[in-house]
């Protein structure tokens, strides 16, 4: 299985290389047979082939690769798309079709949380929606008809809102059976509308699932007030975008929050840690991975559920219980958690972790 790697920006290169760490030591303990290849992304990119994301990188890693991982990226920070500053993150979303943005939250007892007995996925659509750099065939959704005049453009369509649905209500019947639509629709009435429609056409599929329709500043306010009370939640990229960063942060970090994007028509998936790249600590190995490791465990799980191949989700599952078993002792959190381990340090701790699980087995 062949895996492609991308570090991109900012503290992208260290935590990927915490995470390679484990990722590793689980190749090794379930005989996964994997390789690695890397390739440059964002700044790199740009200043070795005059753009942050290559057309070829991606046709590579649809036609060459199982799975990939993504580091963080600085997008904010990169020269207009015609100097080469292409959005590295939406290039492979848009250029992958990996419409489904999976963004579990779950909060953990022996951790300090706002949201005890949170156990959620916000499932999110990312091919469309209020993203200009995503919405258009040609050119970008936003325009300024005058200088004291600007317009973005929302784009939601009937196929990407059935599909999105159906991967949420795919993963509603694997756990509590229970989704939430998230919506404006008393403001969007065609756009938001549209969405709803889809959902409502998608739930007659399954019956035994439990559907609820929340207005997206109620559902804000419920995520805080009662936050046990949701299972899988859909919604469009923007709303789907802002909700899940709370979440993980009610939860109890958005250095906690793994992430991927993916496709269930093609089988590609691509590993995403849900937060930016942080440049302030850029170089000086203080950063949180856990968030990219949860991430690359999330894509082994999903490819070996697509696959049929129980030792991949195995993989999954082993590191995810190693993060949790590194994290639940205090003397081995990084900074952001309130202790003093480093990136790579920490990276060994849930590698070593995984071996200790290997021997007890």
């Amino acid at each position: 299985m062949k895996i492609m790697t991308l570090p991109c920006d900012g503290i992208g290169p260290e935590i990927m290389a915490a995470t390679l760490q484990v990722v590793h030591a689980a190749n090794d303990r379930f005989d996964l047979d994997m390789t690695f290849h890397e390739e440059q992304s964002g700044f790199e990119s740009l200043k070795t082939h005059g753009v942050t994301l290559r057309e070829e990188v991606l046709e590579r890693a649809r036609t060459g690769f199982d799975g990939v991982i993504l580091g963080t990226q600085s997008h904010m920070d990169y020269p207009p798309v015609a100097e080469g500053g292409r959005n590295v993150s939406a290039g492979f979303r848009i250029g992958l079709d990996l419409y489904a943005n999976v963004r579990p939250a779950r909060s953990r007892d022996f951790l300090a949380n706002k949201a005890p007995g949170m156990d959620l996925v916000i499932m999110r659509e990312a091919t469309e929606g209020f993203y200009p750099d995503r919405n258009m065939f040609k050119g970008v959704g936003e325009m300024m008809p005058d200088p004291d005049m600007a317009l973005s453009v929302r784009k939601i369509t009937r196929h990407g809102s059935m599909r999105i649905c159906r991967e949420a209500f795919k993963l509603a019947m694997q756990r509590d059976k229970k989704v939430a639509a998230i919506h404006k629709a008393n403001s969007f009435l065609m756009t938001d509308g549209l969405f709803l429609e889809c959902f409502r056409q998608v739930a007659k599929d399954y019956p035994e699932v439990e559907t609820e329709e929340l207005i997206v500043d109620a559902f804000a306010a419920l995520l805080v007030r009662k936050p046990e009370t949701y299972d899988v939640v859909v919604a469009t990229n923007f709303y789907g975008d802002i909700l899940s960063d709370l979440a993980s942060e009610l939860s109890g970090s958005l250095g906690l929050a793994g992430s991927i994007n993916a496709n269930a028509e093609t089988g590609l998936c691509c590993a995403q840690a849900q937060h930016g790249s942080a440049p302030d600590i850029a170089g000086r190995n203080v950063a949180n991975p856990t968030s990219l490791i949860l991430s690359a465990a999330m894509m082994l799980s999903w490819l070996g559920e697509r696959r049929g191949v129980p030792k991949l989700m195995h993989a999954g599952k082993a590191i995810t219980d190693a993060v949790d078993a590194v994290i639940d002792d205090p003397d081995k959190r990084t900074r952001d958690l309130g202790g003093s381990v480093n990136t790579d340090a920490f990276g060994q701790h849930v590698a070593d972790a995984l071996s200790r699980q290997a021997v007890a087995a």
